[in-house]
């Protein structure tokens, strides 16, 4: 396999292109949908679609076509997938929730002592919802077979 054009690694490459597309998105969405340019939606995490979703199953895709479906390679991959993924919509998930109820109490709290309790609110689009990250994911394996000739050249 040739070096990479971006990172010096094919895999490296299309692993990157999945995950810009995903975040390019959430901005591109904010601006539809919201009426506002957000340049933080690139960086940040949550939201539609899931971009760790989609880098590890690009991951695995590329994998799967550079190694073979039958590599220990392709095996990682494929079970580092599974745990992003569940991480991404369970844990990580509840996490975001959980900002929420604590950004609330405190907005009550200090409403009632007229004192901020904490100077900023919790982050609380951290995870994604099964549809985002199966979204993501169907993202990562589309870009992945997109680029099996760069892939294999």
């Amino acid at each position: 396999m040739k070096p990479g054009i971006i990172f010096g690694n094919r895999i490296i490459d299309v692993v990157f292109i999945a995950w810009f597309i995903a975040q390019f998105y959430k901005v591109i969405s904010a601006i539809i949908f919201d009426k506002k340019l957000d340049i933080k939606r690139f960086w940040g995490t949550g939201g539609m679609p899931s971009s760790h979703s989609s880098t590890a199953t690009s991951l695995a895709t590329s994998i799967a076509i550079v190694e073979g479906m039958s590599s220990s390679y392709f095996a990682i991959a494929v079970i580092f997938s599974g745990i992003v993924m569940y991480d991404a919509a369970g844990i990580r998930r509840a996490a975001g929730k959980q900002a929420g109820v604590l950004n609330k109490i405190v907005e009550r709290l200090t409403q009632k002592i007229e004192e901020r309790i904490h100077d900023e609110n919790l982050k609380e689009l951290l995870g994604h919802t099964p549809f985002e990250v199966l979204i993501g994911a169907l993202l990562g394996i589309i870009v992945g077979l997109l680029m099996k000739k760069y892939l294999l050249a």
